[in-house]
């Protein structure tokens, strides 16, 4: 027989929630059918609040404590403004820092430009304005006696700093004083024999002359040169006052000296028409420069490669020394050159003994610009100059009229536009160079009564000194008894220079 089949024990049915009876026992409910209808009402609740947000929100309701919420397009022009509010004022503090930059370049480029220029004017490559800035001098100002001599001052020289001066006259006494007390101090000359031992020549006659007739004054302020009738260069020692060094080589009476800017190298001119170099420091000849056909007068030198000389054959040389050439520059029909002076290393200034001044360029043979009669005699000066009939070799004026307008001495501040000249006529002038040689400018008249033999103007442009006599400088023609033998000084009362920054 076949087996039977077994009957599967069925299992017992969950009793239906969905009865009304309330003896239903949730426990018998499937755990998952419980997690689905609660998670069916959380989420409805979350939909529910979330719709109420956004309702609100669009219909511009208020919030929990009762204040108006701003919508979107308010919250945008909210960050806008405050977008743009930070932008304006980055850009105004920008502004500010780049005003404050630019004001700070501006005061760094003035305070360039001043450095630059004041380089450039101690350098001689940029002219001063010092001109514009003299003042009128005042009523109680005037040339005040520092050093008397017994005999006319025949040259004066000014140290690079212009604290200290030498003056020399015609009975050989060399002094040396400071310009601001006027304490002053001679130099001893030696005995011959020392002289001799020093490389002097014996003198022609019985006595060496000890007539000084220029002076020069080294940069460094350590040598002190002169030269005069016994055709010697003499130097010496500024510190001690002794004499170290007797240069012999001229022919004649040494007429003029000059020391090269920051150089030991001294020049010289003489009658005997030569100009000769020697080095002050090795205290060696170096050189002899022949071009002049007459008697040397004056000579200035601007740097030690450019020296300028005037004389008695009525031209002006410039000689430039490395290249071993020279410039020729002839006088006006009418004059003779007598004295000469640097402005800077294009332009020069002289004095004739016609009575006339001359602009000179480097560019041109002859003057650029010309004032004659620049000293007129006064008519209560004409009577107080007395004629000599001793010559004593040197030219001699037609009359006493042409003597006192003969312009005996000029001087230049170098690398400045104020120039000064002086004569016999009762006053010392100054004048003012006008920008590219267009011409002379007068400014003021100093009065002053006597030969005015030689002049000197400060480095700082603030005085003018001058050495003075009864007679000029090369001979004995003339004669002021008014005058006092000596060296004098005038204040130049300057505006001070605005140097803003």
């Amino acid at each position: 027989m076949a087996p039977r089949p077994r009957k599967r024990a069925s299992r017992p049915k969950p009793r239906s929630s969905r009865g009304g009876g309330g003896d239903e026992d949730p426990f018998f409910e499937s755990e998952p059918k419980r997690r689905r209808g609660g998670g069916r009402d959380e989420d409805i609740e979350s939909e529910d609040s979330d719709l109420e947000g956004v309702g609100a929100a669009a219909a511009g309701g208020v919030d929990e404590d009762g204040e108006e919420e701003e919508t979107a397009g308010e919250k945008k022009m909210r960050i806008a403004k405050e977008l743009l509010k930070r932008v304006t004022d980055a850009a105004k503090r920008r502004e500010e820092d780049e005003e404050e930059d630019e004001d700070e370049e501006a005061g760094g480029r003035r305070v360039a430009e001043i450095l630059l220029k004041k380089q450039l004017e101690e350098s001689g490559r940029k002219r001063m304005e010092l001109a514009a800035r003299v003042l009128q001098p005042d009523p109680e100002d005037g040339f005040k006696i520092i050093v008397k001599h017994r005999q006319p001052v025949t040259a004066v020289a000014l140290s690079k700093d212009s604290d200290k001066g030498f003056s020399a006259s015609k009975d050989g006494v060399i002094v040396h004083w400071d310009v601001e007390t006027g304490k002053s101090e001679k130099y001893l000359w030696p005995s011959e024999n020392v002289l001799v031992s020093h490389h002097a020549k014996p003198p022609l006659s019985t006595k060496r002359s000890k007539q000084v007739l220029t002076l020069a004054v080294s940069s460094d302020g350590r040598y002190l040169a002169s030269g005069g009738l016994d055709r010697h260069i003499h130097l010496w020692d500024v510190r001690s006052r002794e004499h170290i060094q007797a240069f012999s080589g001229h022919r004649g009476p040494v007429s003029c000296l000059a020391f090269g800017p920051d150089s030991p190298e001294l020049f010289s001119g003489s009658f005997d028409r030569k100009i000769m170099q020697w080095n002050a420091e090795d205290r060696t000849y170096m050189n002899c420069l022949f071009g002049h056909q007459s008697e040397v007068l004056t000579m200035d030198a601007f740097s030690k490669d450019r020296v300028l000389t005037v004389a008695r054959d009525r031209t002006m040389h410039l000689w430039k020394i490395p290249e071993e050439s020279q410039l020729l520059f002839r006088a006006p029909a009418t004059a003779s050159l007598e004295c000469c002076c640097f402005i800077d290393d294009k332009e020069f200034f002289t004095g004739s003994d016609d009575g006339s001044i001359e602009l000179w360029s480097i560019m041109r043979k002859k003057p650029t610009y010309i004032i004659r009669n620049a000293h007129p005699v006064l008519r209560n000066n004409l009577n107080s100059l007395d004629n000599n009939d001793e010559e004593n070799g040197t030219n001699k004026p037609e009359s006493v009229s042409s003597a006192q307008s003969w312009v005996s001495a000029v001087a230049a501040r170098k690398g400045s536009d104020l120039v000064a000249s002086g004569a016999a006529n009762g006053s010392v002038r100054l004048w003012a160079i006008e920008p590219d040689s267009k011409g002379i400018r007068p400014l003021f008249n100093l009065r002053l009564d006597g030969f005015v033999n030689s002049l000197a103007i400060a480095k700082s442009g603030r005085f003018i000194v001058a050495g003075v006599g009864q007679e000029p400088r090369l001979g004995r023609w003339g004669r002021v008894r008014s005058a006092q033998n000596g060296v004098v000084i005038h204040p130049i009362r300057l505006k001070e220079e605005s140097e803003g920054l």
